[in-house]
């Protein structure tokens, strides 16, 4: 039987799995919370996949904070390296400025010839992540979801100063106690989202290239709309854009079994 490829990222709030066959199509894209373990994660990937998760199977590549719970994995790789190789496999190997908003840090990345000239990584603070959207979101007692619609309904332009979780939380606690309506108080969560991967955008020396989304923010349209507007530009996605770490990885794990080297 014929080993299919597959990629694992395990991130922090989410972990992803991409399985390529042997032409290279993807067979399977799914997504599983990672709970509190990177362990019981990877057991939710394996009773969803069908096969066996061993190396008699799959050749596997894995990335994400929770890479190492992979114990089967023919090698481990950054997210970075990963991420760039998926936007690559999805939107052809034009430079470009990939953009991922996870759930603990926000990456921007510059792809020129087919590999990774230079990146910067929030991973210091929640500011401008998947966490301090959450947080957020929690505060007004709505999901992820409809913190995105809720924004789009938005009467006034309500302005977060602080890019601080913890700061932020208090001015929204604020608003609401102002009686500014969610809506108002959705859109400058998400304003400051998108000011702050502008200003990550702003640190790459190529500036002038397309710009992809990838990771768990491609499926929100009205965060994507925004961040177009603070840019001056269209942002570019794909229905698989969310797995491109995963992606990434079951590509490299293709390209290193056809070597023999997993």
């Amino acid at each position: 039987m014929e080993r299919k490829f597959l990629g694992i990222d395990i991130g922090s709030t989410a972990a992803k799995a991409v399985v390529l066959d042997e032409k290279g199509e993807i067979e399977q894209a799914f997504t599983v919370p990672t709970g509190w373990s990177s362990f019981e994660a990877l057991k939710s990937i394996g009773s969803k996949l069908g096969m066996p998760m061993d190396e008699e199977h799959y050749a596997c590549i894995a990335t994400g904070y929770g890479r190492n719970a992979v114990a089967f994995a023919g090698k481990t790789m950054t997210e970075i390296t990963c991420h760039a190789k998926g936007a690559m496999t999805l939107f052809g190997e034009n430079p470009m400025n990939v953009v991922d908003v996870g759930g603990q840090d926000t990456k921007v990345i510059t792809c020129q010839g087919k590999a990774v000239e230079e990146f910067f990584m929030n991973d210091k603070c929640s500011a401008g992540t998947g966490k301090f959207l959450e947080v957020m979101a929690n505060r007004l007692n709505i999901s992820l979801e409809e913190l995105n619609e809720l924004a789009r309904k938005h009467t006034e332009e309500v302005k977060i100063s602080s890019m601080c979780t913890v700061f932020a939380e208090s001015e929204v606690i604020s608003l609401v106690g102002q009686g500014v309506p969610r809506e108002n108080i959705a859109y400058g969560i998400l304003q400051s989202v998108a000011g702050k991967v502008s200003q990550m955008l702003g640190k790459l020396r190529n500036q002038d290239l397309d710009v992809y989304l990838t990771g768990g923010l491609c499926e929100a349209e009205y965060f994507q709309e925004l961040l177009s507007d603070v840019l001056g530009r269209p942002i570019h996605s794909d229905k698989y854009a969310r797995y491109a770490g995963a992606l990434g990885a079951a590509v490299f794990a293709k390209e290193q079994a056809e070597k023999g080297r997993i």
